[in-house]
């Protein structure tokens, strides 16, 4: 696969992409429900395949066949867990939606905002996303100049990469909002489940099928079979990694935004089960690139460069090799966009709103436009450090990130809880989790990963416990909840 024949792959992907993303334009969209959340109108299969491709973004192809490569079959039992917390969706997802027509909500934080009737909680809850989803959008920067770098073996730089990504991910963001950056998601997902999937069978083939894969695994790795591994997972180290990751449909933003999205609960039901059919397959897929990048190429000098590698690599006919490192690069630049328009919809909705008393919608939509090119330059110039192990990185931003889980449940189950519990189990659990990957990221043997959701879970309680609960706003939302 040659330089040549990669740019002429991300030329013909940005022509396509870009018309697919005019296509998506419909009226002004001069509001921010129509802006970011597409007028919630959004269907079952274009929401299932805009959903997988912005959760299995680099992290996946790059990342998690990155750790499979390091820390062998853990890897899988790792994002098992996560896959199994795609439940939440079935639980929450219709509440989500229900609340979300009933008041109107943009995005999560003024959800809690609203349930716990203090505003403080909303611009929190936006803050701390900021904080840590900033990070996580870079990761995906660094996967695309990973995968770039790796494939033409430095020929085009990691910053060039990183630029790239950036600015296709701006671009598409002004399009048409959300409408584009679905509706080119339904590409880029169909392009990578087939052509993953595909390459992932013929690279296998050419190490011999999977009896002489793991065959040769067994004989120069056997500890990448068997658990805990070659030495990257300990229990404590796979708790640490996957407690997060449980969460993530709730905890993160740029996902959990999406359930106020479909046009109906038949919809979301489909947006679900296309979601899970997807993650299964190209989990499966990524561990086995992993696999055979290990047994290709033992001696990487990084482990997220496995995929790249073999995309390069004899292994892989150029054009599907293209092809895919299209469909990973999409992958992330659909991620990071999903990221910098829930960022600056909650940066509008609930800061700026909240702060100045900004009701007007069409000001909230006009400062979220403008913040959207200074959270990509922050993601940017974070991306650069080129920090290692994509997936553990990305863990990270979630180990932050689940500071909202307690007060999220309890938002739907817990009529006691009160708006000082929220706004001090986010705030809280923020500060600590900060504070340990600053000194180490360890207290008394255990990860921020842990940590944060026992900090998250204690202030929220305890402090719910101390403080008197706006009854009647609770119950109100409570049955607002079920009705669907």
């Amino acid at each position: 696969m040659t330089e040549s024949m990669i740019w002429w792959s991300v030329a013909i992907y940005l022509v396509i992409a870009v018309a697919i993303a005019i296509l998506a334009r419909q009226g002004k969209m001069a509001n921010m429900s129509g802006y970011f959340l597409g007028d919630r109108k959004m269907g079952g299969f274009v929401s299932a395949m805009s959903y997988s491709a912005t959760t299995y973004s680099a992290f996946m192809m790059v990342g998690l066949a990155g750790l499979t490569y390091k820390g062998g079959v853990g890897a899988l039992g790792f994002e098992i867990v996560y896959f199994a917390g795609v439940s939440l969706v079935a639980i929450f997802g219709p509440k989500f939606w229900a609340v979300g027509k009933k008041f109107g909500f943009v995005t999560p934080s003024e959800m809690l905002g609203h349930r716990y009737g203090d505003k403080k909680v909303s611009m929190a809850v936006a803050i701390s996303s900021c904080i840590f989803l900033i990070p996580y959008a870079a990761v995906q920067l660094a996967g695309v100049g990973y995968l770039l770098q790796g494939a033409t073996e430095g020929a085009i730089p990691f910053t060039t990469g990183v630029v790239l990504a950036t600015v296709v991910a701006i671009f598409f963001s002004y399009i048409a909002g959300i409408r584009s950056v679905m509706w080119t998601d339904s590409l880029q997902a169909i392009m990578m489940i087939i052509a993953s999937t595909l390459v992932a069978w013929l690279v296998i083939e050419g190490l011999g099928g999977f009896g002489a894969l793991f065959g040769t695994l067994a004989e120069t790795k056997p500890q990448s079979l068997v658990v805990p591994g070659p030495g990257l997972f300990s229990f404590v180290t796979f708790l640490g990694l996957t407690i997060p990751w449980f969460f993530f449909a709730l905890s993160n933003p740029q996902v959990s935004q999406r359930l106020f999205m479909p046009s109906s609960l038949s919809a979301m039901r489909r947006m679900l089960m296309g979601f899970l059919v997807f993650g299964l397959i190209y989990t499966l897929v990524s561990v086995l690139w992993g696999f055979s990048a290990l047994a290709a190429y033992p001696d990487l000098a990084k482990a997220d460069l496995a995929t790249a590698t073999l995309l390069g690599s004899e292994h892989v006919p150029p054009v599907l090799g293209a092809i895919v490192l299209i469909g990973i690069m999409a992958a992330a630049i659909s991620t990071i966009d999903s990221i910098m328009l829930t960022l600056s919809s909650m940066l509008a909705r609930d800061v700026y709103a909240n702060m100045k008393d900004g009701r007007d919608d069409g000001k909230q939509l006009l400062l979220g436009k403008i913040v959207i090119p200074i959270i990509a330059i922050l993601a940017f110039g974070f991306a650069e450090l080129q920090l290692d192990l994509i997936a553990v990185l990305s863990v990270a931003a979630s180990s932050g990130l689940v500071a909202v889980v307690p007060a999220t449940i309890g938002a739907f189950y817990w009529k006691r809880g009160t708006a000082a519990g929220a706004l001090t189990s986010v705030v809280g659990t923020t500060l600590v989790v900060l504070l340990m990957y600053a000194t180490g990221n360890k207290f008394l043997g255990l990860p921020a990963g842990i940590w944060g959701i026992i900090v998250a879970t204690v202030l929220y309680v305890g402090v719910s416990l101390a403080t008197r609960p706006q009854t009647e706003r609770a119950e109100a939302f409570l049955d607002a909840s079920t009705k669907y």
